[in-house]
């Protein structure tokens, strides 16, 4: 069947990507490995909280997006979109077995007129000197000259309504001038606006310096909250009034540490490849190295309370984590903290449970959990790790015997109670 859009990859990023074509008009078709995937989208049964299933649902019935698990869909399609995940190693170097193994794929059912665009984040290069040769090779096809092929990075932020697919301002670079028009042409159909860039490169660096601004900045608060922590200052009164100031500051906020998929993991596809140009990014990695040990730190102030306010140690304590999503409001647990925590707390010998309205369950580094009920008068402590909207924290604090608030989601409330610790 004839398609606009083939997006490979029917995750956070694709389905929302297949919606903005289809609101213009597009007919898209979503390749992906999982089965279930494709026989929940063929239902319109959406698995992405930006797109529900009453949104998804009437392009379905309407043909306008479709799911399968053959390739051979992308034959008839005008335009590719790669929107694969490229994780980490266990060592922290960029893991492309996926991304090479569709474009693998993709190779074998690309014909001239094609364009190619990837979207997965990654180190810049892999445009060009990964994705390129496997396509030109198992195609028999030359980029720029047969086929187009560019990159543009997603801008995904799960959970947000003010900014979406269609309003993000969408950067592409082709390997080629021609490369780029044609991928401009397309976007601008469906995108409000398109920002062209010079090349894959520099659009594959313009997504890294994007989240390695937030990382290293996140990382400047949490290293002043453990500072602050020594001093005895209030780390949340000091960013509040910063933020006062009208110009050259941008307030962050410090946490438990980094989540998602994105800020904890891009900044390391840079050091991986500037590591080639004998060149080391020391700032990129220090502020890595200070959001990855604020879990530790945590445990150490909810070890802490624990001792201070009611002389109990962590090992027997029952404690409740409140919110395991990496970010408030959304289901999304990947490279969560509240995980991370939740294995400290029971190494130390701490009796945990959680409570997450969107997460009924998780599976995860070893860890296999179902949400409990919010009952804080059961635990000797709460944690409050993923400030989610929906709950009365003021309740909270009053139902509680100790209150570890690492998100200053107590506010004010919290600052005047003698049963509720900060970060």
């Amino acid at each position: 069947m004839k398609r606009d859009v083939a997006i490979v990859g029917a995750g956070y990023v694709g389905v929302p990507l297949a919606h903005a074509f289809a609101e213009v008009g597009k007919k898209v078709v979503l390749v992906d490995i999982d089965p279930a995937r494709v026989e929940r989208l063929n239902r319109g049964d959406s698995y992405i909280e930006d797109i529900p299933s009453e949104t998804l649902k009437p392009h379905v019935e309407s043909g306008s997006i479709s799911a399968t698990t053959d390739y051979d869909e992308l034959r008839e399609a005008d335009a590719i979109l790669i929107a694969l995940p490229t994780p980490l190693s266990r060592q922290r170097e960029p893991d492309l077995r996926i991304l090479i193994s569709a474009a693998e794929e993709i190779a074998t059912r690309l014909r001239p007129g094609h364009l190619v665009v990837l979207e997965s984040t990654t180190y810049p290069g892999t445009t060009r000197e990964q994705v390129l040769p496997v396509l030109e090779s198992g195609s028999g096809l030359t980029a720029g000259k047969d086929f187009y092929l560019a990159f543009s990075p997603e801008r995904v932020d799960p959970g947000r309504d003010d900014w979406t697919t269609k309003t993000v301002p969408k950067v592409v670079g082709g390997i080629d001038q021609a490369s780029t028009d044609a991928a401009v042409a397309f976007y601008a159909a469906a995108i409000d606006t398109v920002h062209p860039v010079s090349s894959p490169e520099a659009a594959e660096l313009t997504k890294l310096l994007e989240n390695i601004f937030r990382s290293v900045n996140i990382a400047l608060v949490n290293e002043l909250a453990q500072l602050c922590d020594r001093m005895g200052i209030d780390v949340w009164e000091v960013v509040e009034a910063a933020a006062t100031k009208p110009f050259g500051f941008m307030s962050f906020k410090p946490g438990p540490g980094l989540g998602g998929h994105c800020i904890p993991i891009d900044p390391f596809y840079l050091t991986w490849k500037a590591r080639e140009y004998g060149f080391y990014t020391e700032f990129i990695e220090l502020a890595g190295k200070v959001n990855e040990s604020m879990p530790w730190f945590c445990r150490s102030v909810v070890s802490q309370a624990l001792n201070h306010s009611l002389q109990l140690s962590l090992s027997g304590s029952r404690i409740l984590v409140l919110g395991v999503a990496y970010k408030p409001n959304i289901s999304d647990t990947r490279e969560s903290p509240a995980i991370k925590l939740i294995g400290l707390l029971e190494a130390a010998g701490s009796d945990v449970s959680y409570h997450d309205p969107h997460v009924p369950s998780f599976r995860e580094n070893g860890i296999t959990m179902s949400s409990s009920p919010l009952d804080p008068a059961s635990y000797d402590c709460v944690v409050v790790v993923t400030d989610h909207y929906g709950i009365d924290y003021d309740r909270l604090v009053e139902d509680s015997k100790l209150v570890v608030d690492l998100r200053n989601a107590t506010g004010a409330n919290g600052k005047g109670s003698d049963k509720v610790w900060k970060l």
